[in-house]
């Protein structure tokens, strides 16, 4: 089993900045950030091999960052200029093998953690 617990959603205007974490209690060789925002599905944000290669959908190009620091096995979502459409529920995924962004695949979610960007 792997638990992931992750940190960092709040509520901020647009335009500003937030970073969240994800503590995995193991290492899996992936790990991915998924939203669901209020009445949409979940789409994938961003996901990481275990060469450590991360790959982002479009929409977090250039705004979202992911890394993982491999000794705390806790994975981290920098996301800069934040727009109203970025309000979702933000969740960490992981599992020891690669599912890039097919969420139904993953084995392990942590219980998520809400931004919202408002003015």
């Amino acid at each position: 089993q792997v638990q992931l617990k992750e940190s960092g959603g709040g509520s901020v205007q647009p335009g500003k900045s937030l970073r969240l974490s994800c503590a995995a209690s193991r290492y899996t060789n992936c790990m991915g950030w998924f939203r669901r925002a209020p009445g949409k599905e979940r789409e994938g944000v961003a996901t990481t091999d275990s060469d450590g290669t991360t790959f982002y959908r479009d929409f977090a190009k250039g705004r979202f960052t992911s890394s993982l620091d491999n000794a705390k096995n806790t994975l981290y979502l920098q996301m800069y200029n934040l727009q109203p459409e970025d309000t979702a529920m933000y969740y960490c995924a992981a599992d020891y093998w690669y599912r890039g962004f097919s969420g139904d695949e993953y084995n392990y979610w942590g219980q998520g953690t809400q931004v919202t960007v408002s003015s």
